[in-house]
């Protein structure tokens, strides 16, 4: 029979885990900041910015914790991060943005010198939530940020900084503003994550970060009324399980600009398993997903790009009523090193793929062309395509974009296009804005490429769903072409490629249509 009694033994072990228990929820207790506890009200009425920056104060104090927002709306200017921050936006917590008649966002920092960028990216300090300067901060929880009264497009900002003027310097001095206009701001700060939070109607930039190392981003919802998360001059990111739905403007948009002063390339990149869309904006966020006219989202690494891109992948990722992937460096730097698998595309108007180089060149002291190379595409299915264009690869005359290689792509596009756009001879883009559109309809409806040394193509068809007599292939000033296992579908007549006189290089396996 056991006895009813505790040996001396095993209650000292049963004290000393009671003890280890207590300890550590004493700990948890000493580390954990309730913004209640601080003087939030989270009824939406009171203005709760003050008490939250009082918890985060407190936590910084003692070297660090969590700052619990609970359930409740909290009425927010401009919120202040500090180093070693967990900021945990608990499940039914809103944090809303102040009206900007309550001048309740911080005033603008000065910006000295020439502004290569919008004034969205010369100031942070304007911002919901910001913070620069910082290591190891954390915004994370299952709640909501709200943008409520931050701007989306405050031309003032573009004026204050110069960027109009560019690249004439603005000589006009100005006052500070305080006009909110992003969501969350991160500036030069290291060890970053932002893991499970929403963002509605986030301004100008749901998310920016610039000059930021060791970044994580995962399992973000954005549904916005401009850019979702801008990526600017960041190392080592990582961007995963996000849905992205951004109506107006770019949804994921890696940048690289000069808002530090300096080109500083964005390098070691990953965006993987995430969703981009151009649905009408809220309508990600309740189901219904109604698809905004022209609608822009998609992944774009650009325009700004002062400084490039290298080592950076994309896989499997879907776009859906938005542009589709777009690859642009114009500003004197260099995008190498990508990796781009897996896309799905369903309705992306306009274009599916864009490759381009160009030379507006809006950075210092420009030296040297924009360059592209060693760029891998592969496994992409895209249907629904806009007439306009479907893949396009145009790098600088004196400038070939070099090295690049699809394979297992297929395309339906809309089609309906005409004789006469078969003829059209594209314009150079130059100095312009690197958008298709600027460059407009393409004599084929597939692939057209321009200016590139070393392109190759395998396992590649395209179709129509609208009769189009234009070919399905278009290449001119191509040096090293190798086409392999090309299908597409073609109206009676009509060529499957037009090869202008100087592609050199060309070999072409098992394409029938093309070998004829």
């Amino acid at each position: 029979m056991k006895s009813p009694f505790v040996s001396a033994g095993k209650l000292s072990v049963l004290l000393f885990c009671l003890c280890d228990i207590a300890f550590a929820a004493e700990t948890a207790g000493q580390n954990y900041f309730n913004v209640r506890s601080y003087g939030a009200a989270g009824d939406g009425k009171q203005l709760d910015s003050p008490a939250i920056d009082k918890a985060i104060a407190a936590a910084a104090e003692v070297g660090g914790g969590t700052v619990l927002v609970p359930a409740g709306t909290y009425l927010s200017g401009s919120i202040h991060l500090k180093s070693n921050i967990h900021l945990l936006i608990d499940a039914g917590a809103t944090i809303l943005g102040a009206p900007q008649k309550l001048n309740a966002y911080d005033e603008t920092e000065p910006f000295p010198g020439i502004a290569y960028q919008d004034g969205g990216h010369c100031y942070f300090h304007n911002s919901l939530i910001w913070g620069e300067n910082l290591t190891n901060v954390f915004i994370t929880g299952h709640g909501m940020i709200n943008g409520g009264g931050l701007e989306r497009n405050p031309k003032i900002l573009d004026e204050m900084c110069g960027y109009e003027h560019f690249p004439t310097p603005n000589t006009k001095t100005y006052p500070p503003v305080r006009i909110g206009n992003k969501s969350i701001a991160l500036k030069l700060c290291r060890n970053v994550l932002i893991r499970d939070i929403t963002i509605f109607h986030g301004g100008h930039f749901a998310i920016l970060v610039t000059g930021c190392d060791n970044l994580t981003v995962d399992n973000v919802t954005l549904d916005t009324n401009r850019d979702g998360m801008d990526l600017d001059c960041c190392r080592n990111t990582t961007v995963s399980n996000c849905r992205v739905n951004s109506p107006i403007d770019d949804g994921i948009c890696p940048k690289s600009t000069c808002a530090l002063g300096e080109p500083r390339v964005t390098e070691n990149l990953t965006i993987v398993n995430c969703q981009v869309s151009g649905f009408l904006e809220g309508t990600l966020l309740d189901g219904t997903m109604k698809p905004a006219k022209n609608g822009l989202g998609r992944i774009k690494f650009g325009t700004e790009a002062s400084g490039g891109f290298r080592n950076c992948t994309v896989a499997n990722c879907t776009f859906r009523s938005c542009r589709g992937l777009a690859l642009e460096e114009v500003d004197g730097g260099i995008l190498e090193n990508i990796t781009i698998n897996n896309l799905a595309m369903t309705d992306v108007p306009d274009y599916a793929i864009y490759l381009t180089t160009g030379k507006r060149n809006r950075a210092p002291n420009v030296t040297t062309n924009s360059r592209m190379k060693n760029i891998l595409i592969s496994n992409v299915i895209a249907d629904g395509v806009g007439k306009m264009s479907g893949i396009q690869i145009m790098g600088l005359p004196e400038q070939p974009i070099e090295g690049v290689r699809l394979e297992n792509i297929r395309l339906i596009s809309k089609g309906g296009g005409t004789a006469e756009d078969a003829a059209i001879n594209p314009k150079e883009l130059g100095a312009g804005y690197p958008e298709p559109g600027k460059i407009g309809t393409l004599p084929a409806y597939g692939i057209f490429a321009r200016h590139v040394k070393g392109l190759e193509l395998e396992n590649i068809t395209v179709n129509f769903i609208t009769n189009d007599l234009r070919s399905a292939a278009s290449f001119a000033d191509i040096l090293g072409l190798e086409i392999d296992n090309f299908k597409s579908q073609l109206a009676p007549g009509v060529k499957a490629a037009v090869f202008a006189d100087n592609v050199g290089g060309l070999t072409i396996r098992n394409s029938p249509a093309l070998e004829k």
